[in-house]
């Protein structure tokens, strides 16, 4: 067997996409997934340092405006300098939901969404990266994403669920 053509994870909108922007990958094989990169929206802030501009969909314990370092290549994210006291929830929607109903979820991820004033990327249609600042107040989002869960249509989780880690 050969070695498995590796696969990217990309942020079509980034959160936070300035005019001049980096892009390095995280190696998510230390998360379990194999042969999957996923690409990370950064600003380079100088000294090595570098801030990240989009919203984690994969990789776990980075977040919205984490300062990271990249190997020497420039390739690779491969440490957290200072987290940003940020977090992310992710939301994965079942594939077995019908177009009509998969719309009426999203519009109303969307508009919770908006109306707490959160950042959000969508990786396709059905999984959900949502930026929640520090200090804010998201109890609404998680009982909305709770009914879901509770409906067997969703699946949720907090992306610092596990410390960053580089392969």
């Amino acid at each position: 067997m050969g070695v498995a053509e590796p696969k990217f994870i990309v942020h079509d909108a980034p959160a936070k996409a300035a005019k001049q922007n980096y892009i390095a990958r995280v190696d998510l094989a230390p998360f379990g997934f194999s042969s999957l990169f996923e690409q990370m929206w950064l600003g380079d802030l100088g000294g090595g340092v570098y801030e990240v501009r989009c919203i984690p969909f994969r990789v776990y314990g980075l977040a919205l405006e984490d300062l990271v370092s990249i190997s020497s290549d420039g390739s690779l994210v491969d440490s957290l300098v200072y987290p940003s006291g940020r977090r992310v929830l992710r939301v994965l929607l079942i594939p077995e939901l019908k177009s009509d109903r998969l719309a009426e979820i999203v519009n109303s991820l969307n508009a919770a969404a908006r109306a707490g004033g959160l950042l959000f990327e969508w990786s396709g249609d059905r999984h959900v990266a949502i930026d929640i600042p520090v200090g804010i107040n998201v109890d609404y989002l998680i009982r909305l994403v709770h009914g879901y869960v509770e409906q067997g249509i969703a699946f949720w989780e907090w992306g610092d669920a596990e410390p960053f880690r580089a392969p």
